[in-house]
């Protein structure tokens, strides 16, 4: 059996490689911000593309209300692996699979072009507002509970192996900033969404994961396991006193010619 290292490692190279965004290609690789503005803006009326920001919102930071994702400054690498995957029908867990439809009308180049758009954006927050989610009916759960399993999981002798669960920084970071190239950024991502996917992936409705990194993670989570944890991220600081790393999530594209 794989160790956990070992399985972090082939995930990150397998992401790599899929998002066609590697270290190795990225001198050899340019985005059109151009481009890609456009098309967040816009659309692409031709293919039947509509404009991103109808549900994602003008700086790119996600609806509650659509359950539409925060997508800036998340991750290139991460937001090129995800349109192919919806263009490839390698993940079909959005309502209608609009989005499968959507990544088939963009070619491979208006990927990137997007993904460096949506990466461009100064870096700011539009938290979630949970009091209003309450407000709506939305089960909202215990942040510092939702703390504890984000940063240090569930485990040890005494945690039976149907109830162990892996801490969510092991992977994405502090706070759940990201870990670029591989890993997303998960924290001040929106609570809706948050909840959603954390559902797919237990459900195994969602399956785009590298290795079932995050299938393994979700398979013994509670549903108030999983609100906690979305409580916490989607309000959660990229850095606080004592640490004062300044992560912007481009690794990749500060090696790719970024032209306008």
């Amino acid at each position: 059996m794989l160790s956990k290292l070992a399985m972090a490692s082939c995930g990150a190279v397998a992401m790599l490689a899929v998002s066609g965004a590697s270290f190795a290609e990225a001198g050899g690789v340019s985005v059109n911000l151009t481009n890609g503005k456009n098309i967040y803006e816009n659309g692409k009326p031709d293919t039947g593309v509509p404009a991103c920001a109808v549900c994602h919102g003008d700086k790119a930071m996600g609806n509650d209300g659509m359950g539409s994702p925060r997508l800036a400054n998340i991750g290139y690498v991460y937001i090129v692996k995800q349109l192919t995957n919806f263009a490839e029908d390698k993940r079909m867990d959005t309502v209608m699979q609009q989005m499968n439809g959507i990544a088939k009308g963009l070619s491979e180049q208006d990927r990137r072009d997007l993904a460096a758009y949506e990466n461009s954006f100064p870096r700011a927050s539009e938290l979630s507002d949970l009091n209003a989610l309450k407000a709506d009916g939305k089960k909202i759960g215990e942040a510092y509970k939702g703390e504890i399993l984000v940063k240090y999981g569930r485990n040890g002798p005494d945690v039976a192996a149907k109830d162990k669960v892996s801490a969510c920084v092991s992977c994405h970071g502090y706070n759940g900033r990201g870990a670029d190239p591989v890993y997303p950024k998960i924290g001040q991502q929106k609570y809706v969404y948050l909840v959603g996917q954390l559902t797919n992936w237990r459900s195994a409705s969602r399956t785009n994961d590298p290795m079932g990194q995050m299938r393994a993670v979700a398979h013994n989570l509670t549903d108030d396991d999983i609100n906690n944890v979305a409580t916490f991220l989607s309000q959660a600081p990229d850095s606080t006193a004592g640490d004062g790393m300044d992560v912007d999530n481009q690794t990749v594209l500060k090696n790719i010619k970024a032209v306008h």
